[in-house]
């Protein structure tokens, strides 16, 4: 295919995002309507890569790999065993032995044949990763929480849109029919105005390595590149409790079960409550950490936020007395939805149609899909940048409202902290030597 005398890659690499639809409706063109129903030549493919196979990237890669439209060529990561694993399905699925295996991602990068990457790291690489990724003219599938700070995260968006870039954030919740209808019912005031919304997250650690209480100080094992996983954070010696899957809960490196979940159900919240493009302006909390031992975020935890129309918002996680899930409280009665849950008062809501006059949110019943159809439509996706920034930044407001011990005020349309110079500074984060985030 040919676009202005150049390529269909030169032409995604070149295409600017459209922005006339506005997020919460976008112009999307199916992917059968572009001419991909039945067999699909090379030169019409989406070639894809990926980085981190640790816990996340397996699972995104082997969706991706079941779309007719992509082609996967290479896998990245610091670890050979995951990366070995990476490249056995990739080439098991095309009977080949043709898949591409990298350490370093800027050589992936460098390939010049990738449309578009997928990327599952540790929180701490988010932002270098993708905006290295879009600067290389990458459309990117990237996971939650957008970025490691706020900071990093306007940084992203505006890197986003500085290059023309498609993202997708792996808030897939957003293409589940239960979390759009509810947020849809909500939208259309069938519950009248809000009094109050309720997020519901995990809390505590889960043992996803099977590592716990394995701190003892050793060499790395052979094949994982450890200073590289390091990467921008600060130095700590090897220990298996520190690294795969079980990361997150040292904050160097992510941030407990808060951000590990709030770019699913606060951003569902933010969804159903048409607030994806702000935030809260005063943001109070408190958190409880363990005593003994390297993880140091928060195992229950409780955010307040109010909002510019007054609406307030609790976030807690290891409360009983706030549901899992997201749930909206108003005049006539609430909506609540979790995985595999969706309840109302009265109950009859839950069954109801939206009408053909009532506000209808965009619509996606598959999230890699999505992405893939945005990727030849220059769309915005059902959870582009600036909405999982928006999302991720209600947690990290409510990580430094911890920290302090205080109630901060926001400005959202500024994104600063209004007289708060030391708070201020807990919004970004410094670098080690020499890592630093792509201008």
């Amino acid at each position: 295919m040919k676009s202005n005398g150049y390529g269909r890659r030169e032409f995604l690499r070149r295409a600017p995002l459209a922005v006339a639809g506005a997020v919460a409706f976008p112009t999307i063109i199916k992917a059968s309507a572009l001419g991909l129903g039945g067999a699909i030549a090379p030169s019409d493919r989406i070639v894809m890569g990926g980085i981190g196979f640790g816990m996340q990237g397996p699972s995104n890669m082997k969706s991706f790999l079941g779309k007719p439209e992509v082609q996967w060529v290479a896998v990245c990561d610091l670890d050979e065993e995951p990366r070995g694993k990476a490249r056995d399905t990739v080439n098991e699925k095309y009977g080949t032995t043709d898949c591409a295996t990298y350490r370093d991602y800027r050589e992936l990068y460098a390939r010049g044949d990738l449309d578009a990457v997928s990327i599952a790291v540790p929180d701490h690489w988010h932002a270098m990763l993708s905006i290295a990724a879009v600067r290389a003219g990458l459309d990117v599938f990237g996971e939650k929480p957008f970025t490691h700070s706020l900071r990093e995260g306007r940084a992203l968006c505006d890197a986003v849109t500085r290059y023309g870039r498609v993202w997708q954030t792996g808030s897939w919740q957003r293409s589940t029919n239960n979390f759009h209808r509810a947020c849809e019912l909500v939208r259309a005031g069938r519950i009248g105005k809000i009094q109050r919304v309720e997020v519901g997250l995990p809390s505590g650690y889960t043992d996803f390595a099977n590592t716990f209480g394995q701190e003892t100080i050793e060499d790395p094992p052979a094949g994982f590149d450890y200073d590289t996983w390091i990467g921008p954070a600060p130095w700590a010696p090897y220990c298996k409790a520190r690294v795969h899957k079980n990361w997150r809960w040292t904050m160097d490196f992510g941030g407990g079960q808060l951000m590990d979940w709030i770019g699913h159900h606060l951003d569902i919240a933010h969804w159903g409550m048409g607030f994806d493009l702000t935030g809260p302006v005063e943001v109070s909390g408190k958190g409880e950490f363990p005593t003994t031992g390297i993880y140091n975020s928060a195992k229950r935890f409780w955010i307040e936020t109010t909002y510019a129309d007054g609406t307030p918002m609790v976030i807690a996680g290891g409360y009983p007395e706030i549901q899992s899930g997201t749930k909206w409280i108003g005049e006539f009665g609430w909506i609540w939805v979790d995985r595999g849950g969706f309840e109302s008062q009265p109950a009859r809501l839950t069954d109801e149609v939206i009408g053909p006059n009532e506000p209808r949110l965009y619509y996606s019943r598959d999230h890699q899909q999505n992405f893939l159809d945005c990727v030849r439509s220059r769309a915005l996706t059902i959870a582009p940048a600036e909405v999982a920034h928006r999302s991720a930044s209600v947690g990290h407001l409510g990580v430094v409202a911890i920290e302090t011990g205080r109630t901060i005020k926001w400005d959202p349309a500024t994104e600063t902290l209004v007289g708060d110079p030391a708070a201020e500074r807990l919004l970004s984060r410094s670098y080690r030597k020499p890592y630093q985030l792509p201008a």
